[in-house]
């Protein structure tokens, strides 16, 4: 398997780019976490942690997908977002993903090669197109926990 470490991946957006991401982000996000995690939802589940240094809740639609024993996620922003930063930190987190809730643990960045095979063809491409080659695997530490 092809690990990568986090730290060596570049920004791709400058700060500006990262502020108007979050502004869309808190105007989409409730939108999104309404079908996200649904049983009818394949592309987009929701990751619950808690933030690193206040260690607030959070719930984050997040596109991901299963694989092996876990899901994989898309790291879009490489290593800026706060929920993978918090999900590092944490060493684990939570997802609600086609109706179900699992534990996840032992979180690590994987490349390309190792987490193509999760997703169909189109979003092979998107991500081709967009740039990203980086994922976050994680592994499920039970089958289904409770809300």
């Amino acid at each position: 398997m092809s690990e990568i470490a986090a730290s060596t991946v570049p920004a791709s957006i400058g700060p500006q780019a990262r502020r108007l991401v979050r502004v869309l982000a808190g105007l989409v996000n409730p939108a999104v976490k309404l079908a996200a995690g649904r049983r009818w939802m394949p592309v987009v589940g929701v990751l619950r942690h808690h933030g690193r240094r206040t260690g607030r809740a959070y719930a984050t639609p997040v596109g991901m997908r299963p694989l092996g024993g876990g899901f994989v996620l898309p790291l879009t922003f490489g290593d800026h977002s706060a929920w993978y930063r918090n999900v590092l930190a944490a060493g684990g987190a939570a997802v609600t993903y086609r109706g179900a809730t699992h534990r996840v643990v032992e979180p690590r960045v994987v490349g390309w090669s190792t987490a193509a095979p999760a997703f169909p063809r189109y979003e092979r491409l998107q991500f081709r197109l967009i740039g990203i080659r980086q994922f976050l695997s994680v592994r499920r530490a039970s089958e289904e926990v409770t809300a």
